[in-house]
């Protein structure tokens, strides 16, 4: 799957904080991709990580329906 603006992703990363939050991509630049956290989070917020630390999410909750 491709990463794009509007996707919601996880982050797949062991040593982070942010480890299995969801959230929607808004920019890509490069490796880093800007996510903004405002499911299931207490705050929203806007959080850059580098691109393979996520993974797109394609059941449950999306922002955006695929079509």
């Amino acid at each position: 799957m491709t990463i794009l603006p509007g996707s919601t992703v996880i982050v797949k990363n062991q040593s982070s904080i942010y480890n299995g939050y969801e959230g929607c991509v808004q920019r890509i630049s490069g490796d880093k991709v800007a996510v903004l956290m405002d499911q299931h989070t207490p705050w929203d917020k806007m959080i850059t990580f580098q691109l393979k630390e996520l993974e797109e999410k394609t059941t449950g909750f999306l922002y955006y329906k695929q079509k």
